[in-house]
């Protein structure tokens, strides 16, 4: 097995820069990093970072659009059918309401909004209810980044919803082919590789990442980061596992800042000029060593997650202009 120390920083970076895939011992080097040369790794994976995106953090907000009644078993996940977490439920939020999330969002500092729904795919109704939304936002806002969450997506909706004005569509890989049946039965891996290259077909950006720290092996982590480079992913987020009382892995607690951290190195690295984001468990997994993401993430989400708390606008630009960088212009 290679050691860390044995990798060549410099020349490592100067291949990933010229489009080189990292070795796949490389990459468990990375995840295997001792915590002590971990200043080292960051380092090296801010010169990539930095040669995409320079110092800039673009902001996102997401807005629970139908919250807590998905028919699909994600163990993960407070809103699935099998959760037994206290949230709220109810149905799509009105048109007038995802606008004013759109406001809202706008006012937080954020250059995407993310509308997401929990269901195991939209409706014609749906669709057509979304597609309203972000033809609306768009004219009224027409500098916002729009993004959808609403499951598996046929290649005729994902039209629509382009047609519409939405530009990106979010659908997590969420970990990888092997270890995902340990997590949703409901459906499968390759359903989700559907989903994303239907949205390809029809034009729009695709945001899909993962969860880390659900129970999966380093292997299963390094098949995920290879996976969202070789389905060339262009918005990828990074989850940390934040357990939530009353679902299956509400005991789960595996995650250091540090292994956080490795792992956000092993998805830049692995996808320098992807727009990789620090999304849901940060604040919980990170904790005072959130600023060191930066070295790796070029996107941060402000105003919390879809069922859990997070940081606001204010305490995010503080995090971002302390670590030496600037939020993008909204």
């Amino acid at each position: 097995m290679l050691k860390f120390g044995e990798i060549d920083l410099d020349r490592m970076v100067e291949e990933v820069l010229a489009g080189k895939e990292i070795a796949r011992e490389t990459a468990a080097a990375i995840l295997n990093c001792p915590d002590e040369r971990l200043p080292d790794l960051l380092a090296a994976t801010r010169t990539v970072r930095e040669a995409a995106f320079g110092r800039r953090v673009k902001i996102c907000m997401l807005r629970n659009a139908q919250s807590g009644i998905c028919p699909e078993d994600c163990s993960y996940c407070s809103q699935s059918k099998i959760s037994k977490a206290e949230i709220p439920v109810y149905k799509m939020q009105s048109v007038a309401k995802l606008i004013e999330g759109a406001r809202i969002a706008v006012e937080s500092g954020a250059r995407r909004y993310c509308m997401v729904c929990s269901m195991r795919g939209p409706a014609r109704n749906d669709v057509e209810h979304l597609g309203e939304a972000c033809d609306r936002i768009r004219a009224e806002l027409p500098g916002l980044e729009l993004c959808l969450s609403i499951g598996l997506m046929n290649r005729e909706q994902a039209d629509e919803l382009k047609m519409a004005g939405a530009g990106w569509i979010n659908h997590n890989l969420n970990t990888s082919r092997r270890f995902y049946p340990e997590i949703c039965t409901t459906h499968t891996y390759d359903d989700r590789v559907e989903t994303i290259e239907n949205v390809r077909a029809a034009g729009l950006s695709t945001c899909s990442g993962g969860i880390i720290g659900m129970g999966e092996t380093e292997d299963d982590i390094i098949d995920l980061a290879y996976s969202t480079r070789r389905l060339a992913i262009d918005s990828v987020p990074l989850n940390f596992l934040h357990p939530i009382k009353g679902t299956p892995l509400e005991a789960q607690r595996a995650l250091t800042p540090e292994k956080c951290l490795k792992a956000a190195c092993l998805f830049r690295l692995l996808n320098p000029r992807s727009e990789v984001r620090a999304a849901g468990g940060r604040e919980l997994n990170v904790g005072a060593r959130q600023a060191d993401l930066f070295n790796a993430v070029n996107s941060i989400f402000v105003n919390g997650y879809l069922t859990t708390a997070g940081w606001d606008w204010s305490q995010t630009r503080e995090l971002i202009e302390r670590a030496g960088y600037e939020p993008e212009p909204v």
